[in-house]
């Protein structure tokens, strides 16, 4: 180690190698009784300020105040040297302070006390120092006599009147007065600057009508001061008469005055410089004479004027800028302007700072043996020097101190010990001044001492979080465990949470977490500890609460309210009426059960809560009545007819159309039966989200109109919806669109961040502004960054307003950046948005921790102390550190063991934890990392350690079974951890009978028994058992039971009794019956031939699923947790399923009848079908134009034709009807196919009789190729 050393001091790395020894420092509670206990050097808490300026007519007084124990002694230094306070009769220091009292009533001078003070507070620790104290004396001289000469003056001309008051402390107030006590009017031609002189842009004549005269007001002694008063005489080329100008509009050409060009009176020519300290305000100011009197406006060159922190006085000739910045810096220009020209004069702004923390250095109390730092780091321009003292002496020349090294602006302790307590001071100072901080190091030796009262009881609900303090207190820093009803394992893992102030988190508090806890503090110097009893209760419930109702009007009505509550909580029952106290008057009744009214009333209407609390908790059930008139009175609709959600409101109107604000007037819709309570009115835009609609504002239901507030440059457009208990109504119809006028916006974007994605970047982020924060078209952000703490110039680039985003490259690792983003439009930018601290991108840490030290606490847990890595090598921010570690094996044989690595995170920058969830009797192994955003860093060295023996976990699958009235079999297998090596088991069993309980009997087997048989000696008691494992710790976590109710008992003994199924094929419903709370959890056990099942639920039944059909099912139902409190077991079988019958399915009958039924359909569909063809055939007519009729042919009286052929038959395309008849049948042809014929008549059938004329013989023969077999009526005739 030496060597290393020497290797680091000589490349000049000696601090990384010390700050890796320094550990969290020891923080002092503010409990009094710890504080007047300890030993501490002492601390200034109170002092007059650096520049004392005091009023020479009252007495002085220079505070000093500190604290320390013991109490500290106080002297005083004058000028450097010593102030002897007890020599001088008019100066007195306080009893137990060190603030000193100057009286002057016997006389004495305030003037020969002036100089510099300073406070030193000493004890047997230390000595604290105060600031330099700078006593000075208000001062308010007299004006020298001065005769003034009358002041003569061309019209138009630029004048100065010279105020130069006497020199006062602090500087007079001025302004300026006529010798009758008149103020002077003042405007942008006349005004006073900034150092009191007046200044006139241009002379009129009227300026001579009164007298100047400066006066000063000294604000300590609240007098004041005039000068010899200003004459002027006002040469002019026009005598002065008002009404020869008074139409003129120019008074200046009226009266013969010569305009001239600006130019400044102060300051004077084109540049000036100044210079100003950070946080200080920066006042700029231009003044110009001209004709006619100048406009001023001010510029920045190459940015703006910083928004919010400008202002202008003096009629814009002075222009402030509150708590200036670097950033300020730059060159301020002043234009001033009249209708002549123009000039201009640019002023150079430099920007120091006096020295201003970054680090201030905090009191350190540490341990013998331990290490630390005090850290004083400052800024300023120029960059300040940093000195350190020693109570009240310079460091260097202080007696050397072996585990203390200064670094610049860090002092370093490492194995500090007892008797080097000190107060250190840090001077930071540059030329515009300096800050002193005073920092206490304490090494203190001091036991543990537990913060919290003893023997505490903690009352909590089932089922809550709860925590338990102890908050502790030692030096060295001591560690906490807590433990349970006097058991020697630490609580931690599983439902139990131990955090590093000593709070232990119960994660869920059930009945067996009752009990009394122990916290112990331990460090090396000894012990500490309380005791907590922490009782478990039940919830309050209200298990049957008041329902809603409509009673009658002078009818009686009960609101029920039964509670369920702890027995050893005191339970309250109260009412409330519309969430205010009930008054229980004469017609009301408060019982147990609830609360009766009698003969309601209409004011007895309303919401009715029921309110059950204890100490602990509470509960609340609520009912709504509503009071029915009676049959005589008029009916009221709201409660006769049923409700629903109200109608849409119409007619939607815009009126008051202003700049940022309309009145929206809408009529309402139908409330149908159930009042109207709200109205919500949207709003929607066509530029950013058409067709979106976004809620504006909400309004109570009483009211129809509203005035809505506009955002700049949004096209709106509203709909409104009516609420009332039932729901909401559809929206309205839309208004027509308002479109409002653009602006600058008014914010800037949100969220604004900047965090690395990769080691040299940085993403800078922001929530942009949505459609009712642009304000104008052409939306833009302005991003600008640069390094923190630094003076670098501002880098910006300009991004469009639909980005979110701009990623910075080449970046340093893990840097911190100030970060700005503004919105600008059209119309202009947002004011200066805040500066937000960003980092760039993270790296993975370079170091891992070192010097890591293991200490077994028990076994299941170790404690674990490293030393922290140097900040620099982290190259991001410290998540934690993380341990890693796994089993390697165990100590007992055969016995296998996972590998697996596990973690235990320490979060921050700590340097010591406990690692828990270990196995006892193993041996691990272990490494640790650092982490930060990016990952893990390298890994330590490996550590291995071994847990000792613990006790067993609790033996598995114990049963207990009665085979017969005489005899309980207890069954069990051993402990799936042992943890140890098995010596034994021991049981506890007793008797019971209801609240009856009998004495508790032990047995101790042999670690090989796995079995016991019970001989019971009472038939009619039940048994509860309790067995664990043993190994030389002692014994383990238990296995507990009851015994089964006797076999001869009534099935009305039974817990569960009436257990029934309702099988299917697949599935089957199991019901049953049972005494316990509503909301037990059961187990539904069901066996078949192939395996057994099981199902859990917290309802009285219960639907088993895929079951096999045809099968034989048995099942019980058990309580969760315990499956000696079962019922009795059932059988059921599923029916069989449906199958399909393999034969061939052209026997089977039913798919006969349905061809049979086909083939007939299809029969009678083909008969249709040849009717209606054989009625649409063609038949021929003879062309008888010039050709006569064949003597066959014979014409009918009717004017029909009687058509034949030689075989007697109908011709085709006749048809004879039923009476033996025939009829001709119509024809499909239409007369365009043919020629001109005859006029058509019709018979009286309805047959067409006329002259055709064949247009060709093709058609006539097709015409005849209709044969008679196509008709099925001709073919029955045919046959006849």
């Amino acid at each position: 180690m030496v060597i290393q050393r020497y290797l680091l001091t000589y490349v000049g790395v000696v601090l990384a190698l010390y700050l890796h020894h320094f550990i969290r420092a020891i923080e002092v509670p503010r409990d009094p009784s710890i504080q007047d206990e300890l030993s501490q050097p002492p601390t200034i808490t109170k002092q007059s300020v650096k520049n004392y300026i005091v009023d020479p007519r009252d007495n002085i007084i220079i505070e000093c105040e500190a604290k320390g124990n013991p109490f500290p002694i106080f002297t005083w230094t004058r000028n450097g040297k010593f102030f002897n306070v007890a020599k001088d009769p008019r100066v007195s220091m306080r009893r137990k302070s060190g603030t000193l009292s100057i009286d002057f009533r016997s006389g004495g001078r305030p003037e020969d006390y002036e100089g510099e003070y300073q406070c030193f507070a000493r004890n047997d620790f230390g000595t604290a120092i105060s600031n330099k104290i700078i006593l000075q004396v208000s001062k308010s001289p007299l004006w020298p006599k001065e005769n003034l000469d009358i002041q003569e003056v061309h019209e138009g001309a630029p004048l100065i009147l010279a105020c130069n008051p006497p020199p006062g402390l602090p500087p007079p107030a001025i302004f300026w007065m006529s010798s009758s006590m008149e103020p002077i009017h003042q405007d942008k031609r006349v005004s006073q600057g900034q150092n009191g002189d007046l200044y006139f842009s241009n002379v009129m004549q009227e300026d001579d009508l009164t007298d100047y005269s400066c006066n000063a007001r000294f604000a300590f002694t609240h007098t004041i001061q005039q000068k010899n008063p200003y004459t002027l005489k006002i040469l002019t080329k026009h005598p002065h008469n008002e009404t020869s100008f008074r139409n003129h509009t120019d008074i200046y050409s009226a009266r013969g005055v010569t305009e001239r060009h600006p130019s400044f009176m102060y300051p004077s020519g084109i540049s000036s410089s100044q210079m100003v300290l950070r946080g200080e305000d920066l006042l700029l100011e231009c003044i110009a004479s001209g004709v006619p009197t100048p406009d001023i406006i001010w510029h920045k060159r190459g940015g703006e004027l910083p928004a919010g922190r400008i202002s202008y006085e003096n009629f814009r000739k002075a222009l402030r800028i509150a708590n200036v910045s670097e950033e300020d810096s730059g060159e301020y220009f002043c234009l001033a302007s009249n209708k002549v020209g123009s000039s201009r004069h640019t002023v150079s702004v430099r920007v120091k700072a006096a020295p201003y923390w970054l680090d201030e250095p905090e009191n350190l109390v540490l341990a013998p043996g331990e290490g630390g730092r005090l850290i004083c780091r400052a800024n300023g321009n120029p960059k300040p020097s940093i000195q350190w003292q020693v109570n009240g002496e310079p460091i260097e020349s202080s007696l050397p101190n072996p585990s203390r090294e200064v670094n610049g602006d860090t002092v370093m302790f490492r194995d500090a010990q007892i008797g080097s307590s000190a107060v250190y001071q840090c001077n930071a100072s540059n030329e515009h001044g300096y800050l002193l901080a005073n920092a206490f190091v304490s090494v203190l030796d001091v036991s543990p001492r537990i913060l919290a009262a003893r023997n505490q009881l903690m009352k909590v609900i089932q089922n809550n979080r709860t925590l338990l303090d102890c908050p502790f207190f030692g030096s060295p820093i001591p560690t906490a465990r807590w433990f349970k009803n006097g058991q020697g394992n630490t609580l931690d893992g599983g439902n139990y949470r131990m955090y590093e102030n000593g709070t232990l988190e119960i994660i869920m508090a059930r009945k067996e977490d009752q009990g009394t806890y122990t916290c112990v503090a331990t460090n090396i110097l000894g012990k500490a500890e309380i005791q907590v009893r922490l009782e478990v209760k039940d919830p309050t419930r209200i298990i049957t609460g008041p329902t809603d109702a409509v009673p009658k009007k002078g009818s009686t009505i009960h609101l029920s309210c039964r509670v369920k509550y702890d027995p050893t909580l005191k339970v309250t029952v109260s009412w409330l009426k519309d969430d205010s106290t009930l008054y229980i008057g004469n017609r009301m009744k408060k019982d147990e059960d609830g609360l009766t009214i009698y003969g309601v009333s209409e004011k007895d209407q309303g919401y009715y809560t029921c309110v059950a609390s204890t100490e602990l908790d509470r509960d609340t059930a609520r009912a709504h009545l509503t009071v029915l008139a009676v049959s005589a009175s008029p009916v009221n609709r709201m409660t006769t007819f049923p409700k629903a959600r109200p109608d849409r409101p119409r007619d939607l109107e815009l009126t008051d159309l202003a700049e940022r604000s309309v009145r929206l007037t809408w009529i309402p819709g139908d409330d149908n039966n159930s009042p109207i309570t709200d109205y919500i009115v949207e709003f929607e835009e066509d530029k950013f989200q058409p067709g979106v609609w976004h809620n504006h504002s909400r309004y109570p239901g009483s009211v129809n109109s509203a005035v809505l507030r506009l955002a700049p440059y949004v096209n709106y457009q509203f709909r409104v919806i009516a609420v009332n208990e039932v729901g909401s109504s559809y929206p309205s119809l839309p208004s027509e669109r308002y479109q409002t006028n653009g602006a600058r916006p008014e914010i800037n974007p949100t969220g604004v961040q900047g965090a690395g994605t990769s080691k040299n970047n940085m993403v800078i982020s922001w929530t942009p502004l949505n459609a009712t924060q642009a304000y104008g078209p052409r939306l833009k952000y302005i991003v600008k960054w640069r390094r923190k703490d630094t003076r670098e110039s501002w880098n910006n680039v300009t991004v469009s307003g639909d980005v979110n985003k701009y990623t910075v490259t080449q970046t340093p690792t893990y840097v911190p950046y100030e970060i700005k983003v503004q919105a600008e439009n059209e119309f202009g930018r947002a004011q200066e948005p805040d500066v937000v601290i960003g980092y760039s991108g993270e790296d993975y840490p370079k170091a891992a921790p070192t010097d890591i030290r293991l200490r077994v606490l028990n076994s299941t847990a170790i404690n674990l102390q490293w030393t922290r890595v140097y900040p620099d090598t982290i190259q991001g921010q410290l998540k934690e550190y993380r341990a890693y570690f796994w089993r390697e094996s165990s100590f007992l044989k055969n016995l296998w063991v996972s590998k697996k690595r596990q973690s235990e995170s320490f979060i921050g920058d700590r340097t010591r934890g406990i690692v828990s969830r270990l196995f006892p009797y193993s041996s691990y192994k272990l490494e640790m990392v650092v982490v930060n955003g990016r990952g893990d860093g390298p890994r330590s060295e490996i550590k291995e350690f071994t847990t000792p023996e613990g006790v067993p976990s609790a033996p598995r699958y114990f049963k207990i079974r009665q085979p017969n009235v005489d005899t309980i079999t207890l069954e069990w297998e051993h402990p799936e951890h042992p943890n140890g090596i098995l010596i034994g088991y021991t049981l506890r069993y007793q008797a019971f009978n209801g609240s009856k309980t009998g004495r508790t009997i032990l047995e101790n087997f042999s670690p090989n028994q796995t079995k016991f048989l019970l001989q019971r000696t009472d038939p009619i008691s039940r048994y509860r058992f309790d067995l664990r494992g043993r190994t030389q710790i002692g014994e383990g976590e238990p296995a507990k039971g009851e015994s089964p109710s006797p076999l001869n008992e009534a099935g009305d003994g039974k817990p569960i009794w009436d257990v029934k199924a309702s099988p299917t094929s697949n599935w089957a419903n199991i019901t049953w019956n049972h005494k316990f709370d509503p909301e037990t959890e059961f187990v539904v056990e069901y066996i078949n031939s192939n395996k057994t099942m099981k199902s859990a639920t917290d309802k009285p039944f219960m639907e088993l699923i895929n079951l096999t059909p045809g099968e034989k099912y048995i099942v019980r139902v058990f309580l969760k947790g315990n499956d000696t409190i079962t019922s009795s077991n059932i059988t059921f079988n599923t029916s069989a399923a449906f199958t399909k019958s393999q034969g061939d399915i052209a026997t089977q009958g039913w798919f006969i009848g349905l061809m049979c039924a086909i083939a007939l359909l299809v029969l009678i569909l083909l008969i249709v079908c040849f009717i209606k063809r054989s009625r649409g055939g063609k038949y021929p007519v003879r062309e008888n134009k010039d050709v006569p009729l064949d003597p066959d042919d014979q014409k009918v009286d009717n004017g029909s034709f009687d058509y034949s052929d030689e075989d007697n038959k109908p011709l085709q395309g006749s048809q004879t009807s039923l009476d033996g008849t025939i009829k001709q049948q119509e024809s499909d042809d239409s007369l365009v196919d043919y020629g001109e014929g005859g006029e058509g008549q019709f018979n009286e059938d309805g047959s067409f009789i006329g002259q055709y004329t064949v247009k060709k013989d093709k058609e006539e023969t097709e015409g005849n190729e209709s044969s008679e077999a196509t008709s099925p009526v001709n073919a029955i005739y045919s046959l006849a």
